[in-house]
C-alpha cells in the first residue's frame, strides 16, 4: 500500500486511464480538423481500409477515451461496474493500436501521414504497451476489491449468526 492507503495497481490504473482517456479522446477529437484530418484520411485510404473506417476511427477512439475517464469519473459506479468499463476501454484500444500498427506497416502509407512522421509503429506500439499494463493494473484492482469484500461479507455472516 502507498500513502494514500491504494495499491501500486490501483494507483497505477488511476494514472494509465487518466493519461490514455485525455490521450484517445483528444486524438480522436484531432482527426475532425486539419492537419490531421488529412492525415487520417490518406492512412486509410493508403491502407487499403473500407471509407467506412475514417469515421470509425475517430469516433472509437474518442469513445475510448470517455471510457477511460468514465471509469475515473463516474463516483457512483460500483467497483465491479468501474473495472467493467475500464477493461472494456482498454480492449477497445488494443484493438485500435493493433489497427494503427497494421497502417503503420502498409509500404504505401507515407512517413509524412504519420504522427511525428515515423514511420516504423513506435507510437502504437508504446500505446498498446500502456493499455496492457492498464488491463493488467485494472484487473488485480478488481480481483483484490473482489477478495476484500468477499472477506468483509464472511465476517458479516459471522456475526450476523
Amino acid at each position: 500500500m502507498n500513502r494514500g492507503g491504494e495499491s501500486m495497481s490501483t494507483s497505477i490504473a488511476k494514472v494509465l486511464s487518466w493519461f490514455l482517456g485525455i490521450l484517445m479522446f483528444m486524438f480522436g477529437f484531432l482527426k475532425f480538423f486539419q492537419p490531421f484530418y488529412g492525415w487520417f484520411n490518406v492512412q486509410i485510404q493508403q491502407s487499403h481500409l473500407p471509407h467506412s473506417a475514417i469515421l470509425m476511427g475517430k469516433l472509437g477512439e474518442m469513445a475510448t477515451g470517455t471510457l477511460f475517464l468514465l471509469s475515473r469519473l463516474w463516483r457512483s459506479l460500483p467497483g465491479r461496474s468501474r473495472a467493467n468499463v475500464a477493461l472494456t476501454a482498454c480492449f477497445g484500444l488494443v484493438v485500435e493500436m493493433l489497427v494503427a500498427i497494421y497502417v503503420h506497416l502498409q509500404p504505401q502509407v507515407p512517413a509524412a501521414a504519420l504522427p511525428l512522421g515515423i514511420k516504423p509503429p513506435v507510437i502504437p506500439l508504446f500505446v498498446l504497451v500502456l493499455g496492457v499494463i492498464a488491463a493488467a493494473a485494472v484487473w488485480r484492482e478488481a480481483r483484490t476489491e473482489a477478495a476484500i469484500n468477499q472477506r468483509v461479507g464472511i465476517r458479516n455472516e459471522k456475526l450476523i449468526r
